[in-house]
């Protein structure tokens, strides 16, 4: 049964003591992820074709996936999740075009210009896991912001199965997000054929997207040649509730993170006792329906807690201690509570506003910060997919008004080069 704690006093030593995910030695699979990278950036295809023959089971012919497979996908799915995923789309659209930077200009007198110009990257390339599961989601969510940053080129790569063949779920996704091109390539391989380009898969600007763990070293390894969006972990779900919230509701939110993997943490910060009890025998009684129990149970017993505070003051301090990725405020007046937050992925706010919304329909992404970089690190969206340019202009009368000065800090830093670019303006010196 998932503990009840009382917390109290240092809540910086309770997350450490509670809901640390003990940090592994990544020295194994690092070494294997640089061979691998280092591998396709020599030897390109060849290289690619001889890890997916090795880790997925299939000698591919060709890795992009062609147009008329591309359409039958889209053709061939569920009316009804057509619809779904369309509406899902729209949502991610219109909340994302919110975020787009434009550029912008100021002057300073009549002879200086200064300003920022904001322009989309040109080539983005998005990894979509495979296996045994389909994320039309994590599709809509990492390609439609590109899309509406103006990204010209978004190509994608998710690992094939045994025949060769991607989920057509997830072909019919990339169709209605906007997707360029689709590639069978899967794991570090195909972090790295992203990175370094091949002759069929080119280099992009950015990589985004999840993975396992070889996919998100490799990232790390890649980052630097190019950009990624964020090193992802394990999903992780707290909920702040009062005596308010209903016991059933709250031990589904726990639930629907839980069944993710079995280091994703569920968490509950209540005031109320009588919750606490209740959440636990909801949480017995509803992991007996779960098609994904096992998984579930390990979560809770690993890293799953409920802690008991004294006031909804204290359980939003231990929150942003926390900083989860996802967070709900299942209180009486939530939209109060949250002037109080200051690290989290993603806020749901009240009792009808659950964690998969957000996953799936409600327009915010659900690529977001993990294991406490919420501290400092924000969702996924539009501006990941654009960078700045800083643009100054100083006429000639401006920059004699200033030219002292920045003569000055040459010398100071002593780079006489740089003192006599301004210098020589203003010399008759031939």
């Amino acid at each position: 049964m998932i503990p009840i704690t009382k917390a109290a006093g240092n809540f910086s030593e309770l997350v450490k003591e509670k809901l640390s995910r003990s940090p592994e030695s990544f020295a194994e699979v690092d070494r294997a992820v640089q061979a691998i990278m280092e591998d396709v950036k020599a030897r390109g295809d060849e290289a690619l074709l001889e890890y997916t023959a090795r880790f997925d089971g299939v000698i591919l012919d060709s890795f992009e996936v062609k147009a008329v497979e591309i359409e039958h996908a889209l053709r061939s799915l569920d009316p009804q999740l057509k619809k779904a995923m369309m509406a899902a789309k729209e949502n991610i659209e219109l909340f994302h075009r919110e975020q787009k930077e434009k550029s912008w200009y100021t002057t300073r007198g009549l002879g200086v210009v200064l300003g920022q110009r904001v322009t989309p990257l040109r080539r983005v390339g998005v990894y979509v896991p495979g296996g045994k599961a389909a994320y039309p989601s994590t599709v809509l969510m990492t390609v439609v912001p590109a899309v509406v940053a103006g990204v010209e080129e978004i190509i994608m790569a998710s690992p094939p199965d045994r025949d060769g063949r991607i989920h057509p779920i997830i072909l019919a996704a990339a169709a209605i997000a906007g997707c360029t091109k689709v590639y069978k390539v899967g794991g570090a391989q195909a972090i790295a054929a992203m990175t370094y380009g091949t002759a069929t898969i080119p280099q992009v600007d950015k990589i985004v997207g999840p993975g396992n763990i070889y996919v998100t070293r490799a990232k790390k390894y890649a980052y630097g040649t190019v950009d990624i969006d964020m090193l992802a972990g394990p999903s992780e779900i707290c909920i702040v509730a009062d005596e308010s919230a209903c016991p059933r509701f709250v031990a589904a939110d726990l639930l629907s993170q839980a069944e993710h993997d079995e280091l994703a943490a569920a968490v509950l910060i209540t005031t109320s006792e009588k919750l606490a009890r209740a959440v636990q025998e909801e949480l017995a009684l509803q992991l007996t329906r779960l098609s994904r129990r096992a998984i579930a149970e390990q979560s809770l017993a690993a890293f799953g807690n409920i802690f008991l505070v004294e006031t909804i003051e204290a359980a939003l301090e231990l929150a942003n201690e926390i900083a989860p990725e996802h967070l709900e405020l299942m209180v009486e007046a939530p939209f109060e509570m949250l002037t109080h937050v200051r690290s989290a992925g993603a806020v749901f706010l009240g009792s009808h506003s659950p964690e998969p919304l957000g996953d799936y329909f409600a327009g915010p992404n659900h690529t977001l910060p993990t294991n406490g970089t919420a501290r400092f690190a924000s969702p996924l969206g539009t501006y990941d997919f654009m960078k700045k340019i800083s643009v100054i202009f100083y006429d000639q009368e401006e920059l004699k008004k200033v030219k002292d000065e920045i003569i000055q800090f040459a010398a100071a830093e002593g780079l006489d080069a740089h003192a006599n670019s301004v210098r020589a303006r203003f010399s008759d010196a031939k």
